[in-house]
């Protein structure tokens, strides 16, 4: 696998309620029911949770629980309080704060907790407990209608304890109600959705998102209480928006605005609409500089208002991540509607600017020209797909030139200038434990929205500025496949198989995604470790998350369970077969020494499987090296480089080999993988007709611990611990380097000490024909790359592909992974292609996110989403001459004239045994002929009075086979009589 860092979650506003559904009225303590379902909203419940308060980069300086009173009647809290416990924890005074005070009809209770230095102030808490420290990732806070600690309830769910009203675990917590809620972090709180319901499951009632702090004064969005509303100053959109300008010049002022409702979103926790001047659009920019519209937050307006109302709106502005608002307002409907909003027709080329883009802020367009997926990894989890402006993808900077070069200088300004983002009208995550069971907007069997893919809008949507980016947001939330709002080309009908390559063999290269038999479930009952697991929406463990052996090493990284492994296998097994290759290099394959087994069981297992599918003896693989020839087995990596083969087709040449970083400079590959070279020939030719291959598997570009990605000393040597936490200047091309990852030093010199190792290999297998192929972790023109290039390497996929790309990545694609020629080896090369099955295709249909979601994803009869990384494919004129034969004919022989007498011919040809006939002549004259057995001898009788009494020259002549030329020898016969006669 090769993210090249982990994924920033995503910033997700979600408020609390303000007003509730007038339910029965209920009062005092013994109203409280125990911790059950409350949809009916008849208690109080926990609706806000955040721990990070005053760490590092926090939102707030202060840990806090919110309460919420969904009820029509005032709430007493005597008696009751707030505990919390660590996630694994038990009973425990010192997290408990008992409560005072009341909580109004429709209104927030605010407990201040533990305080720091870092982040804004909490808006004033109605009580604090300041010895009250939250984590701020995992725990279990709760309700409970006694002041004494908690008695430990039962690890797992907490429906029915009688002295719990409410409660929420979160993180990885062992007590929670239904499932747990996903973790907060330093800068989002989890809160319970606008309506307050609760389902008696915390991963469906809460999200996590920018923390909405509420006390009983109404601070944040008003509660259940009377306030009298501030003077409001009269202002068009235009004038709140400003001219030329990403600040409102009224921010923290009342204004009261008209407009027409473009956009609204009552569920999905947005909890706020669009408005527009009415008229505006299409043509029509009365103030150039200044947008028309203007985005609306306030739950309870939000659920009264609908698209196409004209409506005035009195609220505060604000500036909330760089969007402008109109926050908790009061909202009439006009009696006299406005004239509609016409959707913008601009051309996106035309705002290719930030400030030209705030001036459209919030208005409704009808997207013109065409748009690219040009990623949808995050449509799995926020309903997000990444639009390019044009009928490309974003490139790779460092894809497109060296680093810094101009041409990777232009890529990254054309990419900064040519995103946007097709959101789904929601702050929702998608995952196992939130909104699994609503189906994710956009992905369905029959869209997959695959990279590449040219996106057609049907409804117009609203320029939005979210989550730091530019968004398309819908006129209301998405939910299924969204074809109402745009549809997408489908880009696998195409790739159902890889484009033509010609060739008699073919050459392949496949990272196979962390494929191991050893299970995680296997490995923590063996002893050997522990694993933290990603589970399905039922709880079922389906792959590794984080797995350590008991000393703290890395363990197994793929399938859970035997049923997820089998689910894995069978998308490799099609993925595999799909190659239609001769030979295949694998990567992230189980290292099995590193299980104590040996180290070709994972490899031997697939082999077994592929012949299970495709016929006993299609696949064979390469043999491990003895161990006396490997590195040390501490520093062998838990995933290794492998070749698979079919013997019809490919014969290997000698035995294998690893770098084992004893030559050279001696870099280590203890932080990557060590190369393996094999050489083949195609079955049938000449050991000299052989090909080497090595397959790599490069250092990720992934920062190290300390989140460091320069890994170069000064001179460009490379530190014992493959960092160098005094260099953190990034100014440099190559030292360290500019946009090529974490460890590019260390990926340098791995190609340095691979090339020099590989050249000896070559030469001690007598051949100048050299492929270096696999997952570099570098791409087209990066420094690993470049070098391989001066030494007379020849990129293939660049080469032969014009759409070559291996690999996707924050929405830019190009190719970590290559095969390479040298120029002997080029001259075989008859095409090449990336086959891309894997990298345009979202996680959503990968094995490790089956059951994930209520869409059923998964399908493990295609090759699509079998791995992160797409294979490429060589074809290869491995043609060759027939074999040289040679015949091994009698010595000088003795024939007697008046008998038959017999005579055996050997012919051999070298990786070979030849087949056909041989004759014995004497000139013109055939005397006798044979065909050869299975040793390759012939039996050949020569008839008696075939020659007269004398001296003879003979020849012993093969005939030759389609594999096997033809060849002759010649020896002496002297003719006599027999003895006696």
């Amino acid at each position: 696998m090769s993210r090249l860092h982990s994924r920033a979650a995503r910033a997700a506003r979600v408020a609390v309620p303000a007003i509730g559904l007038a339910v029965a009225a209920v009062s005092g303590i013994g109203a409280l029911l125990p911790a059950q379902a409350n949809t009916a909203g008849t208690s109080l419940v926990i609706s806000e949770v955040y721990g990070a308060g005053g760490n590092s980069g926090a939102a707030l300086d202060q840990d806090f629980v919110e309460l919420y009173n969904p009820t029509s009647a005032t709430i007493q809290l005597g008696g009751l309080s707030v505990q919390y416990r660590s996630a694994t924890g038990t009973a425990n005074p010192s997290g408990v704060v008992a409560l005072s005070g009341s909580v109004a009809a429709h209104g927030h209770f605010l407990l201040g907790l533990a305080s720091g230095s870092a982040g804004t102030a909490l808006p004033t808490p109605d009580q604090v407990s300041t010895n009250v420290n939250l984590s701020g990732t995992t725990g279990t806070v709760f309700l409970a209608n006694q002041t004494g600690a908690l008695s430990a309830p039962a690890t797992g769910s907490l429906v029915g304890n009688p002295a719990v009203i409410d409660a929420v675990g979160f993180g990885t917590s062992n007590t929670y109600e239904g499932t747990v809620a996903p973790a907060p972090s330093t800068t989002a709180s989890i809160a319970r959705a606008a309506d307050g319901t609760d389902t008696d499951d915390n991963g469906k009632d809460f999200t996590a998102g920018v923390p909405t702090p509420e006390n009983a004064a109404g601070t944040g969005e008003p509660g259940g209480g009377t306030t009298t509303p501030p003077a409001s100053t009269d202002a068009t959109i235009a004038q709140i928006q400003g001219t030329n300008t990403d600040t409102s010049p009224y921010v923290g002022q009342t204004v009261t605005t008209t407009g027409v409702v473009t956009a609204a979103y009552p569920v999905g926790g947005f909890n706020g609409f669009f408005i527009e001047t009415g008229g505006a659009g299409g043509a029509n920019d009365a103030i150039p500089g200044a947008s028309d519209a203007v985005f609306v937050y306030g739950t309870a307006s939000t659920q009264a208002v609908h698209v196409g109302e004209s409506v005035s709106v009195t609220g505060e502005v604000s500036e909330y991540q760089g969007e402008t608002e109109i926050e908790y307002p009061s909202v009439s409907e006009l009696s006299t509607a406005l004239p509609a909003v016409v959707p913008d027709t601009l051309p996106w080329s035309d705002l290719d600017t930030d400030a030209k883009k705030e001036a459209h802020e919030g208005e409704l367009m009808a997207p013109q020209g065409d748009f690219t997926v040009t990623d949808n990894y995050d449509a799995n989890f926020y309903g997000t797909v990444e639009l390019a402006a044009g009928d490309q993808m974003l490139k790779q900077p460092t894809d497109v030139g060296t680093p810094g070069s101009d041409e990777a200088e232009a890529a990254k300004a054309y990419n900064a200038t040519h995103a946007i983002f097709l959101d789904d009208g929601s702050s929702w995550t998608y995952g196992a434990t939130s909104h699994a069971d609503t189906p994710m907007p956009w992905l369905t069997p029959s869209t997959p929205v695959s990279d590449g893919a040219k996106a057609t809008f049907h409804q117009p949507v609203v320029l939005d500025y979210r989550n730091s980016k530019w968004n398309f947001q819908p006129q209301a939330q998405v939910t299924g496949d969204g074809s109402a709002v745009a549809t997408f080309s489908d880009m696998r009908a195409s790739k159902a198989a890889p484009a033509d390559v010609g060739g008699d063999v073919r050459l392949a290269t496949f990272n196979m995604e962390n494929f191991f038999t050893t299970t995680g479930d296997g490995f923590v009952s063996s002893g050997q470790g522990k694993c933290s697991f990603y589970k399905d929406r039922q709880g079922n463990e389906i792959s590794d998350n984080t797995c350590t052996t008991t000393d703290g090493g890395p363990g197994p990284r793929g399938a859970a369970t035997d049923a997820a492994y089998q689910k894995q296998l069978a998308k490799e097994l099609v993925g595999i077969d799909g190659l239609g290759a001769s030979v295949v290099s694998l990567e992230e394959v189980e290292n099995s020494v590193k299980f104590g087994e040996d180290r070709d069981a994972t490899v031997a297992a697939l082999v077994d499987a592929l012949n299970a599918k495709d016929g006993a003896g299609t696949w064979a693989f390469v043999p491990s090296p003895a161990p006396a020839d490997l590195p040390p087995t501490a520093e062998q990596d838990v995933i290794r480089t492998a070749f698979i083969y079919k013997p019809a087709d490919i014969t290997p040449v000698g035995v294998s080999h690893v770098l084992t970083g004893e030559s050279g400079d001696g870099q280590p590959f203890s932080i990557a993988r060590e190369p393996m070279a094999q050489g083949f020939k195609a079955t049938g030719a000449a050991d000299s007709d052989a090909f080497m291959v090595v397959a790599n598997h490069l250092k990720s570009k992934g920062a190290d611990a300390d989140g460091l990605y320069s890994d170069c000393l000064p001179g460009g040597e490379i530190d014992a611990t493959g960092t160098n936490p005094a260099d953190s200047d990034d100014s440099e091309p190559t030292d360290p380097a500019i946009d090529q990852g974490g460890f590019n030093c260390s990926r340098v010199h791995q190609v340095h000490e691979m090339w020099a190792w590989a050249q000896q290999q070559a030469q001690d297998l007598g051949t100048s024909k050299i492929f270096l192929v696999g997952d570099f972790n570098a791409y087209d023109h990066e420094d690993p790359i470049e070098y391989l290039h001066g030494q007379g390497f020849t990129d293939l996929a660049s080469t032969y592909d014009a759409a070559h790309s291996s690999y996707s990545y924050g929405g830019l694609e190009g190719s970590l992974d290559h095969v390479l020629a040298s120029p002997d080896a080029l001259a075989m090369v008859t095409g090449a292609t990336i086959w891309q099955i894997d990298a345009q295709e979202s996680v959503a249909y990968a094995y490790s996110r089956d059951n994930y979601n209520a869409t059923e994803l998964f399908d493990g009869t295609t090759p699509w989403a079998t791995s992160d990384h797409d294979p490429e494919v060589v074809g290869l004129d491995a043609a060759h001459g027939p074999v040289a034969s040679k015949v091994s004919a009698p010595d000088a022989t003795a024939v007697f004239s008046k008998e038959a007498v017999t005579v055996h011919v050997k012919v051999t040809a070298d990786g070979t045994t030849p087949s056909g006939t041989v004759r014995i002549s004497n000139g013109s004259t055939v005397l006798g002929q044979g065909t050869l057995g299975s040793d390759g001898t012939a039996t050949i009788t020569l008839p008696e009075k075939a020659l007269k009494r004398g001296s003879y020259e003979l020849t012993a002549a093969y005939q030759g086979s389609d594999t096997v030329s033809a060849s002759s020898s010649t020896f002496t016969a002297t003719v006599t009589n027999p003895a006696g006669k």
